[in-house]
């Protein structure tokens, strides 16, 4: 699919039997950087049809831009917008936009497509970003565009100034169904690379240099994504660039002479509870799951132990405004069987809970889902039913590929389920986000039963004062530790390994690129 009239020649630059590009003297302009992962397929690279987690935010990243963007200390920079300021008596943020800014279609970009797209991602809501908070934009010149908040929004930077993608308005303005949007102009965008070709089944991507680029050429002429299930000899053979790596790989590649980057912990593996079902909605027989988890366990068979045990209040260790006084549930065997005990169960002669003449028996869905949003090798759906067993809950394990996993975790299908994701280092709206039913991300909890957490969720959100904000997250992360919508289990080790020699210098973002994206695939890096 997307072919999109890609000549023939061009198509076969993907080809993995090519040799690998020289690399380019003295860090100047390379021919092509290629990266491999193993899932492949994260959707074509538009707002409207990449894949929903961070990796197909990245591969969208580099054809869309942003009006401000995060370096690599994770300050906000200018993009699209070369300055802005913010007016707190009437509540609006004003963007001058960078006059050289041009579409890949050599049409100019004014502040007439910034203010279209605020509009017409309201009626047509790009999952990423709420505009909630937004009342109107207005064009105050050519390249000036004020945005009018409805109400304080403390997000605002990080979550529309700095992840919203611009959208061209001679383009989608007559589109009424975005999501059928296809052919060249769907990819149109103001970024640093023209989208050339997608191949899902091979797993493939092709971007090319937009040389007009108003931040300059890039520096790599063509941008290649492939898939490859052993990244190590991807890497090792030159036929890969960067990729993300097992933290047992590093070692190795670094006797080859590559780079490995490690992340902060920004992403973590998590145990998503059904609450809205029998006995999961009891608060106690989560607790009583908390208890029965031994992460340590998790970590030293499922990561050989290249991971951390995760907190339960959802930011990272790593965030500056995580709380290390949120409640934390030890592997406590005995205090599992109490719990279970206290709500009305009782042991058979094989030491299997059961209640009212049923057993005590739940699914547990898992998947291998990774940071990458690729699917790696996993043990931890078996060392978890093992846990729980060893309490006396019975458990039906079912594993599943990572995409039909997230379609029954989305849809809350399911009783317990093994998943994952980012977003725990970002702006603390992710917790909103993480937390409440109607940010409808497939990493939400889908939890609103206490009124106090919601109301703090609501109040993180409009409080403008920093200070303050701090003191609110602080509860918040309290607060969902008590309640345990779900269980934080652990934060794998995040590397990435490249090549240095391409005179290509990646890195990670810290709090992630855009609202918290924890790869190592910021566009700056191949700007000149």
């Amino acid at each position: 699919m997307s072919n999109l009239g890609v000549p023939l020649l061009l198509l076969a630059a993907v080809s993995l039997a090519l040799p690998a590009a020289a690399p380019a003297a003295g860090g100047g302009r390379v021919a092509e950087i290629r990266i491999a992962d193993d899932r492949g397929d994260h959707g074509p690279p538009n707002p409207f049809r990449h894949y929903p987690r961070g990796s197909g935010y990245v591969r969208m990243s580099w054809v869309f831009d942003t009006l401000v963007w995060k370096d690599e200390g994770g300050q906000f920079v200018p993009a699209l917008a070369r300055s802005w300021s913010y007016d707190g008596a009437k509540r609006a943020y004003t963007f001058q936009l960078d006059p050289r800014a041009r579409w890949h279609d050599d049409r100019p970009l004014t502040a007439e497509d910034v203010a279209f797209t605020l509009a017409y991602l309201r009626e047509h809501p790009y999952p990423w970003v709420s505009l909630d908070a937004v009342d109107r934009a207005e064009v105050a010149g050519p390249h000036a565009v004020t945005v009018y908040l409805a109400r304080p929004y403390a997000p605002f930077l990080a979550e529309i100034g700095g992840t919203l993608p611009i959208l061209p308005r001679h383009i989608w303005a007559p589109v009424e169904n975005p999501q059928a949007f296809d052919g060249p102009s769907a990819f149109v965008g103001s970024g640093p690379y023209r989208f050339r070709h997608f191949d899902p089944t091979q797993g493939t991507y092709l971007y090319e240099a937009f040389a007009d680029y108003y931040q300059g050429r890039p520096r790599a002429d063509r941008l290649i994504y492939f898939r490859s299930t052993n990244p190590l000899v991807s890497l090792s053979s030159g036929q890969a660039d960067l990729a993300q790596i097992q933290a047992d790989l590093a070692e190795p590649l670094r006797r080859q002479g590559l780079t490995v980057l490690e992340d902060e912990r920004s992403w973590v593996r998590k145990l998503m509870i059904n609450h809205t079902r029998a006995p999961f909605d009891q608060r106690d027989f989560r607790r009583a799951l908390a208890h029965a988890l031994d992460r340590e366990e998790l970590i030293a068979k499922g990561q050989r132990g290249f991971a951390s045990p995760a907190g339960c209040g959802l930011l990272s260790p790593d965030h500056p405004l995580y709380n290390p006084a949120a409640p934390a549930y030890p592997h406590d065997p005995a205090r599992a069987r109490a719990l279970l005990a206290g709500l009305g169960y009782r042991p058979d002669d094989q030491g299997f809970f059961h209640k009212d003449g049923r057993s005590l028996q739940v699914e547990l869905l898992a998947s291998s889902i990774t940071v990458s949003g690729g699917a790696g090798s996993d043990r931890d759906g078996a060392i978890l039913k093992k846990q729980l067993e060893a309490v006396g809950i019975r458990v039906r394990a079912l594993a599943l590929e990572p995409t039909t996993a997230d379609q029954r975790v989305r849809s809350f299908d399911f009783e317990l389920a093994i998943s994952g994701h980012g977003g725990i280092s970002g702006d603390p709206r992710g917790l909103n986000e993480l937390i409440l039913p109607a940010a409808g991300s497939v990493n939400s909890s889908h939890y609103d039963r206490s009124p106090e957490l919601n109301q703090l969720l609501a109040a993180q959100l409009a409080e403008m004062d920093p200070a303050k904000r701090v003191a609110l997250v602080h509860r918040i992360q309290e607060l969902v530790a008590e309640e345990l919508p779900a269980i934080p289990l652990y934060y794998p080790a995040a590397m990435t390994a490249f090549r240095p020699a391409k005179g290509i210098r990646w890195f990670y973002t810290p709090g992630g690129l855009a609202r918290g994206v924890p790869i190592a695939q910021n566009k700056l890096a191949l700007l000149p």
